[in-house]
């Protein structure tokens, strides 16, 4: 499942397609386009424009404007597992080395502008998602905006696996299982620890382990290139201090961590 830096970057392109007139739609896949049969989405698109992209964690989606000037319905924008945005040669996330052997019906939607260009969905296994007024209700603040102060108090209290809580999308939203990894490796944090033993300025530390995570997963293309991701494997070894990494499952989650920087 794509993490908040893979939608980020995704946004980020979405971003370029904005202000043009929407010339056509192609909304052919009815499975990605449920609950909207084939030329709903198009109906309701067609002559107006993308005017805002947005993201709260791993949920995308887009305001648009009718033909007419005024507010058209809202596009959300799912990934799925693999799905990468598409617009004038730019992709988010980026493009991977087995993508390069293309398939027409990898395309599972598309908007044709007035000027010739087009934004367009890819994904090799159909788990995108397309859908006219998406739901937004039921997500937590954004993991990259949250501040200190409320991500210690949606975090620290319970006795929820810290893992478990970090990964409840409707306490923050847009933590995945390799970015907690990530971030509570960062902190020397456990992830198997209640969140209510935690003070505040273990919280504190977690708090800014997220946020530069976060950081770097961006500028570099996405959560995989995180300095733990690489050493989640049997008989691996923390890059920081040595020791051979632990597994085992959290929150009904596949995990990794060092037992002597995150000691239980």
């Amino acid at each position: 499942m794509p993490e908040l830096p893979e939608v980020e970057l995704a946004r980020q392109v979405l971003a370029g397609a904005l202000g043009r007139k929407i010339r056509d739609v192609d909304d052919h896949d009815d499975w990605v386009c449920r609950p909207h049969a084939p030329g709903d989405i198009r109906t309701a698109l067609r002559g107006g424009k993308l005017t805002e992209a947005h993201r709260r964690g791993k949920t995308l989606w887009c305001e648009t404007e009718t033909g007419r000037g005024k507010a058209g319905p809202t596009l959300g924008l799912h990934l799925g597992m693999a799905g990468q945005l598409r617009f004038a040669g730019e992709s988010g996330p980026p493009r991977r080395r087995r993508d390069r052997d293309e398939k027409p019906e990898w395309f599972r939607f598309g908007i044709t502008f007035a000027d010739g260009e087009e934004l367009r969905l890819f994904d090799t296994r159909r788990l995108s998602r397309v859908r006219l007024d998406p739901d937004l209700d039921a997500l937590g603040p954004d993991a990259g905006e949250i501040s200190r102060p409320d991500f210690r108090e949606r975090v620290g209290k319970g006795r929820a696996p810290l893992k478990a809580r970090l990964l409840d999308q409707s306490v923050v939203a847009g933590i995945g299982n390799l970015l907690a990894d990530e971030t509570l490796w960062q902190a020397g944090l456990n992830p198997a620890r209640p969140v209510g033993e935690l003070d505040d300025d273990e919280l504190t530390d977690l708090h800014k382990a997220l946020r530069k995570a976060l950081r770097a997963a961006i500028k570099h293309g996405g959560v995989h290139t995180g300095e733990i991701i690489g050493h989640r494997r049997p008989g691996d070894h923390c890059p920081r201090c040595g020791a051979e990494m632990a597994h085992g499952t959290v929150g009904g989650r596949s995990t990794w961590w060092c037992p002597a920087d995150q000691p239980g």
